[in-house]
């Protein structure tokens, strides 16, 4: 039985050939993305923002102006209630009382008792609490894992390969993470640590697109040096082009269905990993790829001088023209 092809062989899309429209939407999407986060900001979980927090399941869809009202009516200080998942369910995240854990305790007795008390159906699935200490430390630390394994990638990338890969790379990742903030900050998805690990496991996921992509336009300026930027790179995206997609599609496929079917708990960390497979598989064809012709890449900018010229007979592979 002969395996089933995607891509079909000799596949010559001229992905370049669009570069000024991709980029043009990617800016656009960065810029939208970051005033959205400076505008509506992060729906922070209990992890970050610090304080506690429930999650209610009703059986008919939840009242939210009336539980607000319920719980900020307590004495317990202003309490922000919101839906998530879908209409009967609800999250409602409060500030820790002052005392002990006694003090923690009876506050949570409290709000259980006037939740039930109107709406006996009340599922509580679960209760969180965060001192304030705390969710500042991970919030410091989360910042600082993403940033360093930003700035650890395009240094390998850079000694690995040459420096303006690993400034695409870089780039690349920047995208990737600063598109994934922008939809949190849209959607108003709680932003926890299960998305930080999601974050984290996106820039890896991105980062092995983008070297692959790399590692083939790295073999093929050895190989074609006399042919031109634009086509070369045209060849080498589609030269990997197979990989990408069944790659990208059998990942997509299993968190659409954990995302649909999944528990509610890990509703977060599923929907920022699939938005990154679809972003990350998008700049690295549009964005990784035509970055390195703005930084002025040629087919001779790795070959010693002294061997340029030698491979006269490298000149265009047969099928790729500009």
């Amino acid at each position: 039985m002969r395996p089933i092809k995607l891509v079909p062989d000799n596949t010559n899309v001229p992905f370049l050939s669009y570069r000024w429209w991709a980029m043009g939407m990617s800016i656009l999407l960065l810029i939208g993305s970051v005033t959205l986060v400076g505008v509506r900001g992060l729906n922070l979980g209990v992890d970050f923002s610090g304080g506690q927090q429930f999650r209610v399941t009703f059986a008919a869809p939840a009242q939210v102006d009336d539980l607000r009202s319920r719980v900020s009516n307590l004495g317990l200080g202003d309490a922000s209630v919101q839906q998530f998942g879908d209409p009967t369910k609800v999250a409602i995240r409060m500030h820790l009382p002052e005392g002990d854990k006694e003090a923690t305790d009876k506050a949570v007795a409290t709000v259980r008792t006037a939740i039930t008390a109107k709406y006996p159906d009340a599922r509580f699935d679960n209760v969180e609490a965060v001192s304030g200490k705390v969710s500042a430390e991970l919030l410091r630390t989360g910042a600082l894992a993403l940033t360093l394994a930003m700035i650890g990638i395009a240094l390998y990338i850079w000694f690995r390969f040459e420096w303006q890969f690993g400034v695409g790379a870089l780039f690349t990742l920047f995208h990737d993470v600063v598109l994934t903030f922008g939809f949190f900050a849209l959607t108003q998805l709680e932003f926890d640590l299960n998305v930080v690990a999601a974050i984290l496991t996106i820039i890896g996921y991105s980062l092995n697109d983008t070297i692959v992509v790399y590692d083939r336009i790295r073999e093929d300026l050895k190989k074609w040096r006399k042919m031109e930027i634009e086509p070369l790179l045209n060849m080498s995206v589609n030269e990997t082009l197979s990989r990408t997609i069944v790659t990208s599609l059998s990942l997509i496929l299993t968190l659409t269905i954990l995302l649909v079917l999944g528990p509610d708990v890990s509703f977060g960390f599923t929907a920022a990993m699939l938005l990154g497979i679809v972003i990350g598989t998008f700049s690295s064809i549009y964005v990784s790829a035509p970055i390195l012709i703005w930084l002025k890449v040629g087919s001779n900018s790795f070959v010693p001088a002294a061997v340029v010229g030698v491979n006269e007979r490298n000149a265009k592979p047969e099928g790729f023209v500009k």
